[in-house]
């Protein structure tokens, strides 16, 4: 499959594990917390970008939504649970 940007969210083992099993070849994660994360761009070859809502502060999903409709890429902001997730999947594919 593709490429996918995470933002937010502190630990992600399960999620990324479970990413991978669905054909992600590469899960890229911003915690969000620290400012300077802020200025990091969305890679070229992502496929899409999901914002988990629970775990990260408004500023920092302002940006990234600004950043993927810039880029024309899909965004998706979702809760910090697998079965939110699989629906995005399942949307897209």
């Amino acid at each position: 499959m593709s490429s996918v940007m995470v933002v937010g969210g502190d630990r992600l083992k399960h999620i990324t594990d479970r990413l991978a099993v669905e054909g992600f070849n590469e899960v890229i994660h911003l915690d969000g917390r620290k400012s300077n994360m802020v200025k990091r761009e969305i890679p070229e070859h992502i496929g899409f970008v999901l914002v988990i809502t629970d775990f990260i502060n408004h500023n920092m999903a302002k940006v990234i939504k600004e950043k993927a409709k810039k880029q024309q890429k899909p965004i998706y902001f979702v809760k910090h649970s697998w079965s939110a997730i699989r629906k995005v999947i399942e949307q897209i594919s």
